[in-house]
């Protein structure tokens, strides 16, 4: 096996054909980190002249001028063959260590165990506990606050029709669906002026749930970079011009991605318009070929049978057909341990 940096081309190349590629590990996203000052990385591992692993990698120093090697999404690799995960990150940490970094930070789009639609183990399923302890061997340590979701809600749409796919609904559900249809609730795709209009629904649903939200400037920069290649969409629904719900997806493989959304709290039981949208972007998946619909991150597995209301609202949209993403995580590879022990100390004693 060969370790090497590969062009970009050649990366996109195998990203869009392996089964663990993410929009994350994308071109367009070493763009958005270039803009915001990060600089790019493609590394590959070859095998016989052919390409077995790869990974976008951005760097940017963050402490004491000192550099965090971060993969999003990635890599894209086995991660269940212990042999290529050594020599991977092997490799991989001694280029970061000859190149001022202190740390690598993964965060794979890896499925860990089969779940079914309740979160429980599906029998005879996969479990890529190995893929863990192959990490774990090579030094790194599992984050509590990861960079992406560990449980995602998804639903199989494949040779589904439109009609099956609502059929399959939870009766409040398609009832909220015909709700809102009857109010005469529109969805439309916003242009790249209007994203104003999505900023301040995001905004504001930020605040009464109080996560944080992001910067209308990456609203734009992710319009600008994906939204000519159709990769992504920014949808409202509305009713005589008002905006009730605005929701962004992420279309990338064979799967579509949920990724941001908000709502007027004003309009939310009248109109049901979220659900709308959910079932507008459902019947356009199912239409163009699509095989997935990802509802992106749930908190965690139910607990005692109990839901919150993120995953009460995803679970309802899928019966029969929905089941729980579990991945693996987000980890850290410490290269200069000292300095890496010395920052997770003062971001302890910060928090």
């Amino acid at each position: 096996m060969i370790f090497t940096e590969i062009a970009p081309a050649e990366f996109t190349k195998f990203a869009q054909k392996s089964p663990y590629k993410s929009f994350m590990q994308t071109e367009e996203i070493a763009k958005l980190r270039e803009q915001n000052g990060w600089t790019v990385y493609y590394f590959g591992v070859k095998e016989n002249d052919r390409l077995i692993a790869a990974s976008l990698i951005v760097a940017k120093p963050t402490f004491l001028g000192k550099s965090t090697f971060i993969a999003p999404g990635g890599p894209l690799l086995d991660y269940d063959d212990a042999k290529l995960v050594e020599f991977f990150f092997k490799n991989l940490r001694n280029y970061i260590k000859t190149h001022n970094g202190y740390v690598l930070q993964i965060s794979p789009y890896y499925e860990l165990i089969e779940r079914d639609r309740d979160g429980a183990p599906v029998e005879k399923g996969f479990n890529h506990k190995r893929a863990l302890q192959n990490l774990q061997s090579v030094g790194f340590i599992k984050e509590s606050h990861p960079s992406q979701p560990e449980y995602m809600f998804a639903m199989d749409i494949a040779s589904r029709t439109p009609d099956e796919i609502l059929a399959d609904f939870k009766r409040n559900t398609r009832n909220h669906v015909r709700k809102a249809e009857r109010a005469g609730v529109k969805i439309r795709e916003l242009t790249r002026e209007e994203l104003p209009l999505f900023k301040q629904i995001t905004e504001s649903t930020s605040e009464r749930r109080h996560f944080s939200d992001r910067p209308l400037s990456y609203y734009e920069q992710m319009y600008d970079l994906f939204h000519e290649k159709g990769q992504v969409k920014f949808l409202v629904a509305e009713v005589d011009s008002q905006i009730l719900s605005a929701a962004m997806f992420m279309l990338y493989g064979d799967e579509i991605v949920y990724l941001f959304s908000g709502s007027d709290e004003k309009y939310m039981k009248e109109y049901n318009a979220q659900y709308l949208i959910q079932w507008h972007i459902i019947k356009y998946a199912a239409e163009h070929g699509f095989k997935r619909y990802n509802f992106y991150g749930i908190s965690g597995l139910p607990k005692n049978g109990d839901l919150d209301g993120i995953y009460e609202f995803k679970k309802g949209f899928d019966t029969k057909h929905g089941k729980v993403l579990e991945y693996i995580g987000t980890f850290e590879l410490p290269v200069n341990k000292a300095l890496y022990h010395f920052h997770r100390m003062l971001s302890r004693i910060k928090h």
